[in-house]
Order: C-alpha cells, then structure tokens, then sequence
C-alpha cells in the first residue's frame, strides 16, 4: 500500500506520559527504518532525553520533525502522533504497521489511520 503519512489515533485514555517507556523503541526504530539514524549515538539520545522529559511530565513530545525522508509529528491540541514521507510510497506503509506492533505490544490502545492530513496540516 502507497501513503504519504500514516496516523496513530491514541485511545481516550491514552495520555503522553503512557508512551514514555515505549517511546525510545519507537524513535530509534522509526530513525533505523528510515535510514535518518544520527552518526553519533549523543545525538541520538539528545532525541531520547528532550522527548522523554516531555513525556514523563504528561506533555507533548516533540518527535522527530526535521528535514529528511520522513518525519514524526505529535500536533498541537490532539491525541496523535503520525509519520508523514514527501511523496508516497510504501515505506510509510510499512513503518506504520511495524510501529504500531510495538504500541500494540507495550499495551498502548489505537487505531491507525492512512492519508489523513487536512489542508495546511504539517
């Protein structure tokens, strides 16, 4: 399947900090996947530390939103975090089922949604 983003639509009683202790999974698995994997393993757990602060306080992480192939977005005022590719392809298929196995295992409720970016969205 070709989509340029994938959604992540957390259950109701999902809150930020739930996704603390999965997060550095999901970010160094998204980054790996993508081939966007820091050099140097400081900057990869910089990422790490600056999301997982936000995390534990029960606020909105900043993700991985950066230029590149593909980026990871926690928008502003809503419960989900999507992945999001210039163009589409089956890449953004693929990293978004094997990103929500690792939600799905660490017991984090979902859904996943394709293609769902408003006008003016990223």
């Amino acid at each position: 399947m070709k989509a340029t983003s994938g959604h992540f639509i957390l259950d109701d009683t999902v809150e930020y900090k739930d996704l603390a202790e999965v997060f550095p999974e999901l970010l160094t698995t998204f980054l790996e996947e993508t081939n966007q994997l820091p050099d140097d393993d400081d900057v990869l757990q910089m990422f790490i530390y600056l999301n997982q602060r936000a995390l534990d306080k029960n606020e909105k992480p900043e993700g991985y939103n950066r230029k590149g192939r593909m980026r990871m977005v926690f928008p502003i005022g809503s419960n989900q975090f999507y992945i999001k590719s210039v163009a589409a392809s089956t890449e953004v298929g693929r990293m978004g089922e094997k990103l929500s196995k690792i939600l799905a295992n660490a017991g984090v409720k979902h859904s996943l949604e394709w293609n769902a970016l408003g006008a003016g969205a990223d």
